[in-house]
């Protein structure tokens, strides 16, 4: 494999040997690749968990990280993301992490540069390591994905974490609801109240609400997303007991969760961004070692 820019690209059997990987690390640590690969991470959007989880898998792996700050480069020249990725590769890197907010922005590269090209989130479109380490997070608290009822809730039509996760979960089986206000459905057929959700779900996975992605102001306060579709401490307690909290962070406090269920005891928050550096450190070993 040379890239991983979408969870689309990914049959089964992939995704599966990923998870593998990524257990492998978890259980044993890393060792460092043969040979020596240069990596830069180039982020267009702000990011902490992705950046610096990538960051440190890179270093686990004993690789060259050349750094990269969107602010100092060139690119407030108007160089584009064209030209700085073939700089990269003239300066011999091998490969990118990059976040950028065109969608499918990997579509003007792939093919015309010999860099691989890892898709650290494009805009509202994909983000395959974040659904990676959702899975990862999953299968490490249930064993399979097969039969598993997996609520996605909030700003649907603007993550790239629920169309990932959307096209992946439901090729392994796993029954998918989306719940949302209905302006934010977008392309998925979505339910607008928790109802009997909240009771049947084994997964409860919610996604921030994304101000900066919203032309217009939104219909309704924070306090009314909250009561109406957040997961509210009332609501947590009609969760079955064997049922996890997940979130891809960052977080809004008071809007999509309740800041008591953030670090309670069903929550899987955190160990998802743990689980994110061994995912990463599978991706990069497929792709680097497909190099050779």
């Amino acid at each position: 494999m040379d890239h991983l820019v979408s969870m689309k690209q990914l049959s089964v059997e992939e995704m599966i040997a990923l998870l593998d990987r990524a257990q492998n690390f978890s259980e044993y640590g890393a060792r460092e690749l043969p040979g020596k690969y240069t990596v830069s991470n180039l982020f267009f959007e702000p990011s902490t968990r992705t950046k610096t989880s990538f960051e440190v898998a890179e270093r686990k792996l004993g690789l060259d990280v050349v750094p990269f700050e969107a602010g100092f480069s060139s690119t407030i020249k108007g160089e584009t993301l064209y030209d700085t990725v073939k700089t990269f590769e003239a300066i011999g890197v091998d490969a990118l992490v990059i976040r950028h907010s065109d969608v499918g922005y990997y579509e003007q590269l792939i093919g015309k540069t010999k860099v691989s090209i890892i898709n650290g989130g494009d805009g509202a479109g994909q983000h395959p390591t974040q659904s990676l380490l959702d899975l990862f997070t999953i299968r490490e608290e249930f064993g399979s994905f097969e039969g598993l009822n997996i609520v996605i809730a909030g700003d649907v039509s603007h993550s790239r974490v629920a169309k990932s996760n959307a096209d992946a979960l439901g090729k392994l089986g796993a029954n998918v609801t989306f719940l949302c206000p209905e302006e934010w459905a977008g392309e998925y057929e979505a339910k607008h109240v928790w109802d009997e959700e909240i009771l049947n779900s084994d997964v409860i996975m919610l996604l921030r609400v994304q101000h900066e992605r919203h032309d217009d102001k939104m219909s309704f306060t924070k306090k009314e997303y909250h009561d109406q579709f957040g997961l509210t401490v009332e609501r947590a307690k009609r969760m079955k007991k064997d049922a996890i909290i997940m979130h891809p962070a960052p977080f809004n406090r008071g809007v999509e969760i309740d800041d008591d269920l953030i670090e309670s005891e069903q929550s899987r928050i955190f160990k998802q961004m743990e689980n994110g550096v061994y995912v990463r450190m599978a991706v990069l070993e497929l792709i680097l070692n497909g190099r050779n």
